[in-house]
């Protein structure tokens, strides 16, 4: 079987940085979107210069201008962009026009979240399945009915994307997803203590998916 890519993501200091930048995660990720995992691009600048980690960097935003994404850019050196709010399609293939990297689209997961896939298979490579609170975008610590994860994985599969499963996963529950084979995973709540990266919960996402992917 495949390794599972694992993406860690609301990432808010230097040392949040440097415990995520030690796991297997292939991905690291950076709120830039109002919310309380927002950090300042010229800061996280700062912090990947003195980490040099080897991680791909996930920039994400949720209905940003061009020249918020530009801002960024500016300071960190991306390698993902995720939207992860109503963005269009006029929108993303703006971006898509002058921005060399890979795109994501972060979807709330309900009854019409295939179709939403649909519409951006052209434009991205690949998606984050999330769960929505009504006042939170993602980040929410609320997981949703993974029953629902072959569904997304057979199209992404299908048409040759990455698809991350999101949204409450825990070292608790993280066996249950498992269970359903996901190509990839979203963490970020999920492995923080007092919002802070913990390095302890991290060893233990990373010990059940290395014994899933040794007996798979």
């Amino acid at each position: 079987m495949s390794k599972i890519a694992l993406k860690f993501c609301g990432v808010q200091s230097l040392e949040d940085l440097q415990v995520v930048s030690d796991s297997i995660a292939q991905y690291i990720g950076f709120i830039f979107a109002e919310s309380k995992r927002k950090v300042n691009p010229h800061l996280v600048g700062q912090w990947l210069k003195e980490v040099n980690t080897k991680k791909k960097v996930v920039a994400v935003f949720v209905n940003p201008t061009l020249e918020e994404i530009h801002s960024v850019l500016k300071h960190v050196p991306v390698d993902v962009i995720q939207f992860h709010g109503n963005e269009t399609i006029e929108q993303i293939a703006q971006v898509r026009e002058t921005y060399p990297g890979f795109i994501w689209k972060a979807l709330h997961h309900h009854d019409h979240t295939l179709e939403e896939m649909e519409k951006y298979i052209e434009l991205v490579d690949g998606f984050v399945v999330d769960s929505r609170t009504k006042d939170q975008w993602g980040g929410t610590g609320v997981s949703f009915d993974w029953d629902a994860v072959p569904v997304y994985l057979e199209f992404a599969e299908k048409h040759n994307k990455i698809c991350f499963i999101a949204g409450g996963v825990n070292e608790e529950n993280i066996s249950n997803l498992l269970n359903y084979h996901p190509q990839a995973i979203d963490l970020s709540s999920g492995i923080e203590v007092d919002r802070k990266k913990s390095k302890e919960k991290i060893l233990l996402i990373e010990e059940r998916v290395l014994q899933h992917e040794h007996i798979s």
